[in-house]
């Protein structure tokens, strides 16, 4: 009976410990190849005199991956990280773009669609705006950077949507 007890006791010491060993193995994360293969194509800026970039992979909603790679500032060699802000100006224009394309294909909006449905805070300039003038550029609305400077900000002061909806609802008549 001795015996029985302590054979069982062992079977359950060797469970636990082999419980525990798993548990330890699935923290340490193998490299997968997916970001084996991002550090590949991201290998030339991942230098600090190499201007950088940051990835962020997300799947099902859910951000799997995220990495800085090279320098964010090549004097001072201020190294990007996940958590870098970058000012995207321009860049953001293609995303924008496609995700109202998408919204279209999926009836939630329409290019020709008046802004004021999505922005009522913009003043009514006596003529319809659409997204589509929006998109390419001839709502006659005027351009941001020029109201802000015009209102005396420097491009190095921080602007927020509230500062650039201000200087548009100042602006008396489209261009």
């Amino acid at each position: 009976m001795k015996g029985r007890v302590l054979l069982y006791a062992l079977f359950f010491l060797v469970l636990v410990a082999s419980a525990a060993l798993i548990q330890e193995k699935k923290k340490e994360k193998p490299r997968s190849t997916v970001e084996a293969k991002i550090d590949k194509i991201f290998a030339g800026f991942a230098k600090p005199e190499s201007p950088g970039a940051a990835v962020a992979v997300l799947k099902e909603g859910m951000v799997v991956f995220r990495k800085g790679y090279g320098s964010a500032q090549l004097e001072y060699k201020i190294p990007i990280t996940p958590s870098t802000i970058f000012h995207v100006a321009s860049v953001s224009k293609q995303f924008t773009a496609m995700a109202i394309t998408m919204l279209e294909a999926q009836g939630k909006l329409s290019v020709d669609d008046d802004i004021h449905k999505y922005l009522p805070d913009i003043p009514d300039f006596g003529k319809k705006i659409t997204i589509r003038h929006l998109l390419h550029h001839v709502s006659g609305l005027r351009d941001q950077w020029e109201l802000l400077i015009m209102s005396g900000w420097r491009m190095d002061d921080v602007i927020t949507q509230d500062h650039i909806l201000d200087v548009v609802k100042r602006q008396k008549e489209l261009n």
